[in-house]
């Protein structure tokens, strides 16, 4: 075969990053995460590629579970690498030192006070100003404990509102990142760099759970797996 040959074949191989979850191979390739997990046909960049790769890879998650995800909406931006809450959760739930968890909401009362609650209920005329979290540790003598306005966090649309779910869910959602906030510095050897989308201001692509497996496998004779060094 000429050296021609060799790098036409070179250029026609698909670069594959495998890894294991739970158990279950996982297979990704450029290809595989531009057209299944990116929010948009927006192509995404090689680095790009490798930063998500290697989130996935070291905090053994399963991008076709929708535990991870890579939000791309416009070309020349950064894509947001983001993971789901649940995966979160679950990560801080497998550590041995995780001890339980206490959450709510803070609101503002008709008489101008604040208070905190746990949970997400409140009534119509009082005002919701925030969230709160509190996470324990076995290991530790005392909680860590977080808490965030709701104006710092709330997500808007283009022309300056409340988009869908904070405004119909706005307890829900904010209280939902003052958990992620105080899961993750209270684990942090399992937690860091996983960042949840109301966190990074993005919306998640709504899909369901990915069936890919069986096309990632009828790609292999046109594919190379490669380390992450390699990228």
């Amino acid at each position: 075969m000429s050296n021609n040959q060799n790098q036409k074949t070179n250029q026609n191989e698909e670069l594959v990053v495998k890894f294991e979850v739970e158990g279950q191979e996982i297979k990704l390739s450029k290809k595989i995460v531009q057209e299944y997990i990116v929010g948009s046909d927006v192509p995404i960049t090689n680095q790009e590629f490798k930063l998500f790769t290697e989130l996935c890879k070291v905090r053994k998650l399963n991008p076709f579970l929708r535990e991870a995800y890579l939000i791309k909406y416009k070309a020349g931006t950064p894509a947001q690498l983001v993971v789901g809450k649940d995966a979160i959760l679950k990560r801080a739930v497998l550590n041995s030192n995780y001890d339980g968890m206490e959450s709510g909401i803070i609101v503002q009362k008709q008489d101008g006070s604040i208070e905190e609650r746990q949970g997400t209920f409140k009534l119509g005329e009082e005002q919701l100003v925030g969230g709160w979290a509190r996470v324990y540790r076995k290991d530790w003598t005392h909680p860590i404990y977080s808490s965030v306005s709701f104006n710092e966090v709330a997500q808007k649309t283009g022309q300056g509102q409340l988009n869908s779910n904070w405004n119909n869910k706005g307890a829900t959602m904010v209280e939902k990142v003052a958990k992620v906030r105080a899961l993750r510095e209270t684990f942090v050897e399992d937690l860091a760099g996983m960042y949840e989308a109301e966190e990074m201001g993005q919306e998640i692509p709504q899909q369901d759970v990915i069936e890919v497996q069986a096309e990632v496998e009828e790609q292999t004779e046109d594919t190379k797996e490669v380390s992450m060094n390699e990228l």
